[in-house]
């Protein structure tokens, strides 16, 4: 596959790569490790998998992947106990590797380097050039539903730039709640004379509830692992007004895990309904959007196609 080929894959379905030119050099060069991370607080949903696709597009381009169960990010923001935080890591990582990462993926737990004394004499060293104002403006969308904000909202950014420092990171990876954090290493690493990362950001996937992001902690989840029964329950009650297309939770369910692995979608209905359907993307907004399909249809359609998507991890789950 030729550079140009790599940089297509890795730009698909992503919201914007910063910068492309230096994604670029970075494959030309041969510096091809990317990292993501991720907070071990409970189930792996399809929030997580839009980003896992990614990084496994990212392996078909050659990169060495590097995944972060940020352990002490998670026990920063609350997410419980040290012991139970990697307890949950556990579980994670079999997630990840059900969704398709290949077997050179390298699994990384946060406290195994957290502690280390480099560490934290960079966190003091990003500390100092970096304003209390920049630090609680890259957390603003992570933490945006909590009243009593703490002091550690403002650790967390510095020690998430310090983690890309650690683990050699040419590429950073998230969703675009990430992207505040990722400025801020791209600006304060290279004051530092450490470069900083080329970044990717993702789209974030609307809870099942229609709020702006799905999360485990707001039981507004699809989880990798669900069980069939359970995947159409959760779409049945899924925010699905009628005619909207935009932020519309089932159409991105389709558009981000059921068109990117076949080319129609196929919908069940009753003769008398119209009888089945068979669609592309771009017809499914079409007839959706002008109301000629009913969110039932869509709902049951999406239903089946996730299901038959998610197949691969619960196998994986049956067979380890």
């Amino acid at each position: 596959m030729d550079t140009d080929s790599k940089i297509e894959m890795i730009k698909k379905g992503t919201l914007e790569v910063i910068t492309e030119e230096e994604l670029r050099e970075k494959i030309e060069t041969g510096k091809t490790t990317a990292y993501i991370g991720y907070e071990p607080s409970g189930k792996i949903h399809l929030g997580h998998a839009i980003t896992v696709k990614k990084m496994i597009d990212l392996q078909r381009a050659g990169f060495k992947v590097k995944i972060l169960l940020a352990d002490l990010h998670a026990y920063l923001n609350g997410k419980g106990t040290i012991e139970e935080i990697k307890e949950i890591s556990k579980y994670n990582i079999e997630c990840f590797k059900a969704l398709g990462l290949s077997e050179d993926t390298e699994f990384i737990i946060g406290s195994e380097f957290g502690r280390n004394r480099d560490y934290t004499h960079k966190i003091y060293e990003l500390a100092i050039i970096t304003s209390l104002a920049r630090a609680k403006r890259s957390m603003a969308q992570i933490t945006r539903d909590s009243e009593d904000h703490k002091v550690a909202e403002v650790i967390y950014p510095i020690m998430q730039a310090i983690d890309m420092v650690f683990l050699e990171a040419d590429v950073a990876v998230g969703g675009m709640e990430q992207r505040k954090i990722h400025m801020l290493a791209r600006e304060n690493l290279p004051k530092m004379g450490i470069k900083a990362p080329v970044c990717i950001h993702t789209p974030l996937l609307h809870g099942t509830d229609g709020s702006d992001k799905m999360s485990s902690s707001k039981n507004n989840f699809i989880a990798v692992d669900d069980e069939p029964e359970v995947i159409r329950k959760k779409i049945q009650k899924s925010f699905c007004p009628q005619g909207q297309v935009e932020d519309n939770p089932v159409i991105e369910i389709a558009e981000h895990f059921i068109f990117p692995e076949r080319d129609t979608l196929i919908i069940k209905r009753p003769e008398k309904f119209g009888g089945n359907l068979e669609l592309n993307h771009d017809k499914l907004l079409e007839l959706y959007g002008a109301g000629e399909l009913h969110p039932l249809d869509l709902k049951n359609g999406v239903s089946e196609g996730l299901i038959e998507v998610l197949e691969p991890v619960r196998e994986y789950f049956k067979s380890n």
